[in-house]
């Protein structure tokens, strides 16, 4: 191992059982034929066995911050335990260099009878730290996790944000070569994340190499040099940070995508009709007029509705929108807005209405079209229909708020000039 690499990571794999059963059972086995000399299974999957981690391999270098990133599932935090030595890899090879400390379960290895002050020392013991080391940081600790009078009382009495500032206060305290962070900084009140935050920028410099796992972007894209992008076990994406969190954006929405086609995502079931009107294949077209899923976020949108009419209808207007997947309507137009745009006399047959929105520039994520169908002389409803095929606009950065706009920036300073002092 070169001598400025802090951790390096060589096609490791770890694999469950999702019996406990059977996973005893292997547990045994395993160490029978260990103990043996016959070597155990490591490298293949046996029944009800999957890959947790599934030959990952990186390296993260001294000084550098690595951020861990990926869905619910994907692997993170296994990928955190194996560096902590908690568990073993089935297969391939992991090398840390220099003492670790670990934000993995904040508050791990509390005793609910024991006191607070107890507590501090045998949390202290759990993360490498001594007695002397611990009596060094002791009055440093108790006013990091401001538990006031309740230092000498059982943690059994504690609430969950006085457990989780005291457990915090203890581990930001190691002073290790290696920091892993296994998404700690979502808990407590709004003063503690932020007091949390600037101590592990402190800890951050001075150790030897951080790894951060967390499902908050903006704390990944502040704190980290380079990202790894996990997905069931394997890496998606290794590289630079923004370019790591631009790939996840995109690899979540592929999965909602995917998630909704199959009838697994969102529902909606408004969709009713008068028999006189049948909506059938909505979608959008791209500039050259083809039909397409999905486009880049800042390009023109239009949306095409193929529908059927049964008998001729005079007066027909359209009320057309688009909503994103918590759904918020984040486009809402009418064909009959100001008595313009109404179809007089629509004759029976099949026909194809395209709406062209100026600019809208939606966010990158998943939308849904939806459209209505009404007389506008008496109002009646033809066909209302929210449940058509989703699509999806693509882009860099995160989906935030609803529309992209452009800006302009300006911080004055209001003074005291003209105001009279008492």
């Amino acid at each position: 191992m070169e001598k400025n690499v802090a951790i390096k990571v060589e096609n490791v794999s770890k694999k469950y059982c999702k019996s406990l059963k059977r996973s005893m059972m292997y547990g045994v086995n395993d160490i029978a034929r260990n103990t043996l000399g016959m070597g155990s299974h490591g490298e293949k999957l046996r029944k009800d066995e999957f890959w947790a981690v599934k030959d990952v391999s990186f390296e993260v270098k001294k000084g550098e911050t690595l951020g861990i990133i990926g869905s619910n599932g994907s692997g993170k935090t296994t990928m955190l335990k194996l560096l902590n030595g908690i568990f073993w890899p089935d297969k391939g090879k992991l090398s840390v260099r220099g003492r670790v400390g670990a934000l993995i379960a904040v508050g791990a290895g509390f005793h609910p009878m024991l006191t607070g002050r107890e507590n501090i020392y045998v949390n202290g013991a759990i993360l490498g730290m001594n007695k002397k080391e611990v009596d060094e940081k002791f009055d440093e600790i108790v006013e990091f996790a401001d538990i006031g009078d309740f230092l000498d009382t059982p943690v059994k009495f504690y609430s969950s944000g006085m457990l989780v500032r005291l457990g915090f206060a203890v581990a930001v305290n190691v002073q290790p070569d290696i920091l892993l962070i296994d998404e700690v900084l979502a808990v407590g009140d709004l003063s503690f994340q932020n007091k949390s935050l600037r101590r592990l920028a402190e800890l951050r410099d001075k150790a030897n190499a951080v790894v951060f796992v967390s499902h908050n972007l903006e704390h990944v894209r502040n704190l980290c040099d380079k990202v790894i992008l996990l997905d069931r076990g394997k890496i998606m994406f290794a590289g630079k940070t923004v370019k790591g969190i631009e790939e996840y954006h995109r690899l979540t929405r592929k999965k909602k995508m995917i998630s909704v086609k199959n009838k697994k995502g969102f529902r909606s079931p408004l969709h009713s009709s008068s028999g006189d009107i049948n909506f059938g294949t909505v979608g959008l077209l791209d500039e050259r007029g083809t039909k397409t899923g999905k486009i880049e976020a800042g390009k023109p949108l239009t949306a095409f509705f193929e529908f059927e009419t049964f008998r001729g209808i005079e007066e027909l207007y359209f009320t057309v929108g688009i909503r994103d997947e918590r759904n918020y309507n984040c486009i809402l137009q009418t064909s009959n807005y100001a008595g313009k745009n109404r179809f007089r006399n629509v004759s029976k047959g099949k026909h194809r209405l395209i709406v062209k929105f100026s600019t809208p520039n939606l966010v990158p994520g998943l939308y849904f079209p939806i459209i209505a169908a009404r007389n506008a002389v008496t109002n009646e409803t033809y066909e209302k229909n929210f449940n058509l095929k989703p699509f999806l606009i693509e882009g860099d950065g995160a989906s935030r708020g609803i529309v992209l706009t452009g800006s302009k920036w300006k911080l004055d300073k209001i003074g005291l000039k003209g105001r009279k002092r008492e």
